[in-house]
This record gives C-alpha cells, structure tokens and sequence, in this order.
C-alpha cells in the first residue's frame, strides 16, 4: 500500500453499455491533483453542477447498484466495479467523465478497469497518502443482513454467503487488501443474478443492458453462461468486490477489518454513516503509520 497519494499518468477513454438504462457509454478517466479524490462529471451536462463527488454522503440509491447524486440531483450509477478498480490499485485521485447517468458495466467486473488503469499508467504525487483508522467495532443489520467494521493493523474484508442455489450455496471469502490480493483474487469475479430475478428486474425498469456477457445467469442450480465460472467461489468474490468498491467510497483507504454476512450496497453504505457519525470510531492518520505498524515484527489482530 503507497504512503504517498497517486492518480492517472495519462488520461484514457473506453466505451460500453449501461447494465440498467442498456444505453451505450462513454467514460474517460483523467489526472487529478493532490488531495482532490475521485469525482464523476457528466459530460453530457454543463456548469458545477455535472460534478459529483466519489463519496458515501452522495449515495441515493442501493437497489442493485451504487448510486451518487450531487446536491443538484445530478447522478450516476453502477459506480461500485470502478471504485473497486480504483481502490485496488491505489488511485487516491482522479476525475471520470461519463457521458450519461451509468458507468459502463463491460463484463461485470473489475477487470476491464484494472486494465484501462494499467494502460493510463499511475504516478505517484508529491502529498502523503492518508487514511480513515477505524478505533472501535461498528455493526448494523437490516433485514438478513449484518456488516461490522471493526480495528485492525492492516485493511482486509471478509464476507459469508448463504444461498440455496448450489452454485452459490454457504460461502466465504477473505481479503487481505495490502497484498494486493484485489487483483488477483477478486478483480474478475462477475456479478451475478437469478434468472427468475430478470423479468422483474426489466419490469422495474432495471437490467435492461444485462446478458450473458456481463453477468453470471443462475437458473436453479446451473450455470447458463457457456463458459461456466471463472472461480468455484466466484459469486461471493464478486459481493466482496463491491463491497471493496462502495467501503472506498469513504474516501480514503479503511484501516480496519470489514465482514458482512449477505452484504449489498445498502447495507455497505449504511455501515459508512455509522462509522463517520461517530467521531469517537475513527481517525485520520497517515499511511508511513499504517506500514510502519505493518512492518517485520508488527502485531498483527487476530485472524479472521
């Protein structure tokens, strides 16, 4: 993990559809200075008020995606696969232009976006990197779903499945986000859904971009994508991906363990405005603390 803030090296721009609106999208991510975070900006409106930043205080909506909305009731969706991105490689700062109100979905993860930061390249800036030290347990629930965010000498994610389908079945998953095991283990992990879910979802006036070929399709207990699944375990990899992306729209890294047991957006974002509205859970320290408490010999929280 850098001790020092990074962005974008060179702009760079990709094209794609919308998972919800089915419309097509284009996205280009562009340098930011220090200290700026990540902010979207619709290029398809004018004025201040296209901006909106990258932050859990700006989310509206959490049915079956990540939603941010401005002050002016400008939004954008589906923002959780490239936070992830962002968050998995270290990107503090950057400014994406979304020429409509959806990210492009591309193949359902965050793979395609890990690629596109590869390709702009990163630098690192002349600022020290901070981060959000979490100083006490903060738990919520809704419905069946719980989400703690508890202290911890590194930054890590855990997350437990339970689903009749066999695909899915009972399932965990732990992440130890200073090995960057983000792109390894999670960044092609692909959402997923029900097939039984479609229609609903397309009556609701969601999903209308969806198919096979930026989602996991499961009908009972099969698979109906041919290519099967990337990993066994690949439908709770993708819940703690997003989880990975809506947790970096705290903005800055967490220090701190995060674990949620049938997690989604909502509950996600309802754990951040617990924590930040407890001044007494968290603090700002800078990352050379934070590796230097990771250093050989460092005293490590207990284990997942």
């Amino acid at each position: 993990m850098h001790n020092r803030q990074h962005t974008l090296k060179n702009s760079i721009v990709c094209s794609g559809t919308g998972l919800h609106s089915g419309a097509k999208v284009s996205m280009s991510l562009h340098p930011a200075a220090p200290d700026s975070g990540i902010a979207f900006r619709r290029s398809d409106l004018s004025g201040a008020e296209s901006l909106i930043p990258a932050r859990f205080d700006q989310v509206t909506d959490t049915r079956m995606c990540t939603r941010l909305s401005n002050a002016s009731g400008v939004s954008v969706s589906t923002v959780e696969h490239l936070m992830a991105a962002l968050a998995g490689c270290g990107v503090d700062n950057v400014t994406i232009e979304v020429d409509g109100p959806e990210v492009p979905i591309m193949d359902g993860s965050s793979e395609p976006f890990v690629f596109l930061i590869d390709c702009a390249g990163v630098v690192a800036q002349d600022a020290p990197r901070r981060a959000i030290k979490v100083l006490k347990a903060i738990t919520v629930a809704e419905g069946g779903s719980t989400a703690l965010i508890e202290p911890w000498h590194g930054s890590s994610i855990s997350i437990e499945l339970d689903f009749k389908s066999a695909v899915i079945g009972r399932r965990s998953v732990f992440v130890d986000m200073l090995d960057d095991a983000f792109r390894k283990d999670l960044s092609r992990a692909r959402t997923f859904c029900f097939l039984h879910e479609v229609e609903a979802l397309k009556a609701a006036g969601l999903a209308r971009g969806g198919s096979l070929e930026n989602a996991v399709v499961i009908s009972g207990d099969e698979v109906l994508n041919d290519e099967g699944l990337r990993f066994d375990d690949e439908c709770a990899r993708h819940k703690a991906l997003d989880c990975v992306g809506d947790l970096y729209l705290a903005g800055a890294p967490i220090v701190g363990h995060f674990h949620g047991v049938r997690p989604g957006h909502a509950i996600n974002n309802k754990l951040l405005r617990a924590l930040f509205a407890d001044p007494s859970a968290w603090t700002l320290v800078d990352m050379d603390d934070v590796m230097a408490d990771m250093a050989p010999g460092a005293v490590r929280a207990a284990t997942a």
